[in-house]
């Protein structure tokens, strides 16, 4: 019963968020639009540049239930990607030269196709990418995943919020710390984060409450130094994350009356020089279904791609989609301030001023 009041909430939270943007945006008097800010940094509206990353939400059923979780996945989920779906997935793989597919959720693992999509996507040579929630590998009925992971060479990215037990486990729930550390140290043992392996080990980053992420490589170093002298841990780099009012972040916000403010910071903190590497340039988001999206975030609030485009995986269009508009809205802010934030962490490394 809590799960589904939960799920309801964040559906009305993101319906009306949706309605916003879709109706022209109503917002705080004098709160730019994300093309306004674009047009006023002499920038045009955001185009894609490519499609370098297929990724693949393949269903919102998962073991866990975050509170910052932007798919509000959970439990109680049955949203799955068909085996019919997924072979459309990789023929595409097959018949394009995308280099990347990215497998996500939920926990991507639990769709019963997941490892079928992996064996797929390897033998046609490209790069696999699991983000994964570190626990599923330790529950029952998945713990050989890591071999499995380790065997295809796929690239794994594990959420983990924090390095103090505490302040995971608020975000994460309690115990997902302790199972997350030792589901690394499985990995760990089977070359992953290991220098010189090959077997990459990525850790994610998102913030406690309505703040922005710090600076990623400092952060990067304080992960590094705890997770080494506290549990003897090693990773191969660390990626910051910003927060997006989207789902149950977005619930929280509305519910704290901190949307507005936490939106305003996003406008505050925009950073021209972070448009040019914002994954929507590079990247096409496939949904449980199918449907085409211009990214994860699009997804979840159901903004379609813009019209004229191919909406489904089964109507692929490589060239149409290499240079469509991308659709944009309030939370795009989010892949804009400070030093970016996309799949692959912060969009600069560095630390430049951003825009008044």
């Amino acid at each position: 019963m809590q799960l589904t009041l939960l799920r309801q909430k964040a559906e009305l939270a993101n319906a009306a968020f949706q309605r916003s943007i879709l109706e022209g945006e109503a917002r705080p008097q004098g709160q730019p639009t994300f093309d306004q800010r674009l047009q006023q940094s002499g920038l045009g509206r955001l185009r894609a540049t490519g499609i370098e990353v297929l990724q693949i939400n393949v269903g919102k059923v998962c073991n866990q239930t975050c509170t910052h979780c932007h798919v509000d996945a959970g439990p109680d989920r049955r949203e799955n990607m068909s085996r019919q779906t997924a072979e459309a997935v990789i023929e595409v793989l097959a018949a394009s030269d995308i280099p990347t597919l990215d497998i996500t959720g939920g926990a991507p693992e639990m769709n019963p196709n997941f490892r079928w999509l992996v064996e797929q996507a390897r033998r046609l040579d490209r790069r696999v990418i699991d983000r994964c929630n570190l626990t599923i590998l330790m529950a029952n009925g998945f713990k050989d995943l890591p071999e499995f992971l380790a065997e295809h060479d796929v690239e794994v990215v594990a959420s983990l919020p924090c390095y103090l037990e505490d302040n995971c486990d608020s975000q994460r729930g309690d115990g997902v710390f302790r199972r997350s550390i030792e589901a690394l140290r499985r990995l760990n043992s089977l070359g992953y984060g290991v220098p010189d392996t090959g077997r990459k080990l990525s850790l994610v980053y998102n913030p406690v409450g309505a703040s922005l992420p710090p600076q990623q490589d400092k952060l990067e170093a304080t992960y590094r130094r705890e997770l080494k002298d506290r549990y003897d841990i090693v990773f191969s780099e660390l990626h910051t994350i910003t927060n997006l009012p989207i789902s149950r972040f977005l619930d929280d916000l509305l519910k704290s009356n901190h949307l507005d403010e936490y939106l305003q910071k996003l406008i505050d903190s925009f950073n021209p020089l972070t448009v040019d590497g914002v994954m929507c340039r590079s990247m096409l988001s496939v949904d449980w279904q199918g449907r085409l999206f211009d990214c994860d975030f699009n997804q979840m609030l159901n903004i379609e791609l813009a019209e004229g485009m191919p909406q489904t995986i089964e109507d692929f269009d490589a060239e149409l989609l290499s240079q469509r508009q991308i659709m944009t809205g309030r939370h795009c802010f989010g892949c804009t301030a400070g030093c970016g934030s996309s799949c692959q962490g912060a969009v600069l490394k560095a630390n430049p001023e951003t825009s008044s």
